[in-house]
């Protein structure tokens, strides 16, 4: 049974993971009309990993007695600067996420519940995955700076940076 205070703080880690997978898609289909396939594919893949995240929470919640509750979709951007501004605010969203699933573990400590802290440790390596993976992706945006085909060959190549760290937990 996981306390109040562990079942709002849970909530609330279930509404920053819906809004990562409708952020994510919001910018998957921004990259898709710039002719952007293979960045667009890797956020809907984010997108839909994100979802996951969040149905893991959901499940839990209940699974422990609690009540899951389903937020509220909220408005996303429709268009968004450059890929390497999308790719920025990935990196943003993604330290911002650790943060608060960090606060959530430190929340399960102090009401020792540590059933729910051992259930975290999942979400803590996979945010270090996470941010280092958007990390990875913006220095290859630094090397390729305003080159075309060094954005041609970016976007072909996106998928599988996304495939080969599939590993990293959310599949």
């Amino acid at each position: 049974m996981v306390s109040n205070k562990v079942e709002t703080a849970l909530n609330k880690q279930i509404e920053f993971e819906a809004s990562s997978s409708q952020y994510y898609l919001a910018m998957a289909s921004w990259a898709e009309t710039q002719g952007l396939t293979g960045v667009a594919e890797f956020l809907y893949a984010q997108s839909d990993e994100e979802r996951m995240h969040m149905l893991k929470l959901v499940k839990y919640v209940n699974e422990r007695g609690g009540h899951a509750l389903v937020p509220a979709l909220k408005e996303q951007p429709k268009k968004f600067k450059s890929i390497q501004y999308v790719f920025e605010e990935v990196l943003k969203h993604e330290v911002f996420v650790s943060n608060e699933i960090n606060g959530l573990v430190d929340i399960c400590l102090k009401e020792k519940d540590y059933t729910t802290h051992n259930f975290l440790q999942w979400y803590v390596a996979e945010q270090i995955e996470e941010e280092a993976l958007a990390r990875k992706i913006l220095d290859k945006l630094k090397l390729i700076g305003d080159d075309k085909g060094g954005m041609y060959l970016f976007d072909r190549d996106l998928p599988s940076i996304s495939i080969a760290g599939a590993g990293r937990g959310g599949k």
